[in-house]
Parts: C-alpha cells; structure tokens; sequence
C-alpha cells in the first residue's frame, strides 16, 4: 500500500487518511474561532493555519469534540490567546504525526488519543504534549471517549482525593446532570455511597436515576437544602460536590457536622463572597479544586486510563444528549448555556 510521509519518519496509509474528515496535507484547517469573547453568536467557521507538530507534541485529526462547561465559560469571557481564538478543552480523533520526543514515550501515527489542553478543540487538527493525550481503547466508541477525561477526572477528584468520600456516608451531587455530575454518581455509587442529586426538572432526574442515584432533587420545584435535611434524617450530607458556584451557600447548609465541600467551577456566573462563618459552627471544610492543577501527576494519568478503560468495557456509561456540526458550535454552545442538556454535546468536525 502507497504511504504518505510525514514529518519525523511518521507514516500513514494513504488510504486512511482519504476516509478521514480532512486532508492532512491542506495549509489550512476549518475551525470554531472568535476575535472577540461574548454570546454564542461570536464564532465563526473559518479557515485558520494548521497547528504545528513539535518535538514533545502529537498532531491530532478531531474526529468528536466535548463541550466542557469552560468552555463556555471561556468563550464569554476569558482569556484570548490567539487573534482569531480557538477555544476547548478536549477533543478525540486519529494522530496523524508525532515528535521525537513524543514517539519515543509510546505515541505513533495512527492511534486514537482524547486530548486535554487549555485551548483549541474546536478544529479539525489540534497539536498538543503527548503527556495530554490518552490512548483510547481498542474497543472504546470514539465520540464517548471524548467526554471522559475531565468529567471523570474531575469527578474522581472530587469525590476521593479531596473530598474523602467513604463507603456508607452521603455525598450530594449539585448539577447531577452535567458531565461531571453524571461521572460523580456513578464513582460515588460504586464505592458505597448514597448519592443524591440536584437537577432543574423531573424528566432530567428520571434520565440519570438508573447511574446510581438513589434520591433526586428537583431544585425548582422545591428547596434544595430542606430537601437534603429531610434525606438525611435532619443530619444533613458528609460531601457535596458543587460545580455551580451560585449554590455554594446551599452547599455548605446541607452538609451534617464536620461535612466537607468540594467548589470546582462556577457554571452559574457567581461573583458573590461567602461568609466564612458558616463553617465554623459545625466545623466544616470547604475545598477549591481545579482537575488540571493535578492531570500531569502519575496517579491522575493512571486514573484516566481507568475510566476510559471502564467506559469501553460499559462499567462506567458516558451520556451524550447530542451531536452538532462543527460548523454549528454557535448553536452547540447555546444549547449547552440553555441547560436543557443531560450529559455532554459533542461537536464533529
């Protein structure tokens, strides 16, 4: 079979690279940017410069991109490191080259990696350190794969290396519907927990009770934190797990004495200070964490193998409520900021 060359040695069947999204060899790739941070509305699809491949790097084709809650965040209002902006966190697709460096800890062309960086998933090509890509299972569906990184990850991290979480206690799961909610119940379930949830409706509830939830909270219909009390026998949770932010106070009124609570974004916007006097009375603990602080320690990257080896085995399930063209990541992210979705949406290139 005829093989196209590439940088550094690397090769791929020409064949294969004919069935794939794009043409590896175009000068310029088609990609979600924006010149300026604000609605939606910002992106365009246009044609940017192709990443460049270097020594430590792998060059990726995206074949599935997961919308991550930064994401959003970062679109509305973050940081602009290029002029047009690519913005995303993690994305899943095929190496198509590879450094020296990278060749020589395990990566090679042709592999299926899910790749996590600060910017620049929303591409059809994306090079980032091979220490940021994870080689998906064999037998792992690529466009679920996409999603676990970050969700899992961070779940994980929340529940177990900060929040201590124990076989017997009760952990409440704010956003229970999100990507790291659905991976927080899950993880919690299975390590003898008893999960509870909040999510916006009924219906979002009824869609992730069969991952392990044991009791449901409908936040609009009723009060979050005399809801827990009452699941709890007037004690109150040992953990929350509190993605949110504009719930934080909640949070920490739910937990029973010596109860810990996890921040680890703020979806809702909130720029509201908390009192810290509100943990003092029953000795409570909160704690800030941020997953990519930790993804380049030794036991956070054999932890995401883990999780995507459970995810391509079916012990753990990845819930994608819908697929966009990349071309329609305006529309993708509006329908992420409507909070209609359970699970991730996932843009392909």
């Amino acid at each position: 079979m005829k093989e196209t060359k590439f940088a550094r040695g690397a090769t791929l069947p020409a064949a294969d690279l004919a069935a794939g999204p794009r043409s590896v060899q175009a000068a310029a790739m088609k990609a979600a940017v924006y010149r300026r941070t604000g609605p939606p509305e910002v992106f365009e699809y246009a044609d940017v410069p192709d990443p460049v491949c270097g020594p430590g790097d792998v060059l990726v084709q995206v074949e599935a991109i997961s919308i991550e809650g930064g994401d959003t965040l970062n679109r509305a209002g973050g940081d602009m490191v290029d002029d047009p902006h690519i913005v995303g966190y993690q994305c899943a697709g095929t190496i198509i080259e590879v450094g020296d460096d990278a060749a020589a800890n395990g990566r090679s062309v042709g592999q299926k990696v899910v790749t996590t960086m600060t910017h620049g998933s929303h591409a059809e090509l994306r090079a980032v350190p091979w220490i940021v890509s994870f080689v998906i299972p064999d037998d792992a569906d690529l466009v679920e794969a996409a999603c676990v990184p970050i969700a899992f990850g961070t779940a994980d991290d929340c529940l177990f290396e900060f929040g201590r979480l124990q076989a017997g206690e009760t952990v409440l799961i704010q956003a229970g519907a999100s990507g790291v909610g659905i991976a927080a119940i899950q993880l919690a379930k299975r390590a003898g927990a008893t999960v509870l949830a909040t999510a916006s409706s009924d219906e979002k509830l009824a869609r992730i009770e069969h991952l392990g939830l044991d009791h449901g909270i409908n936040y609009r219909d009723n009060d979050p934190v005399a809801a827990a009390r009452q699941l709890t026998g007037g004690a109150g949770v040992n953990l929350v797990v509190d993605a949110v932010g504009s719930t934080l106070e909640g949070s920490l009124q739910m937990l029973a004495h010596r109860g810990r609570c996890i921040t680890v974004g703020n979806a809702g916007r909130d720029t509201r200070l908390i009192d810290s006097s509100l943990l003092m009375a029953d000795n409570l603990t909160l704690t800030g964490v941020f997953f990519g602080g930790e993804i380049f320690y030794p036991r956070v990257q054999e932890m995401i193998y883990g999780h995507l080896n459970d995810v391509a085995s079916g012990a753990l399930a990845v819930i994608v409520d819908r697929t966009f063209p990349l071309a329609d990541a305006a529309a993708a992210h509006a329908f992420v900021e409507s909070r209609e979705a359970v699970g991730r949406v996932v843009l392909i290139p």
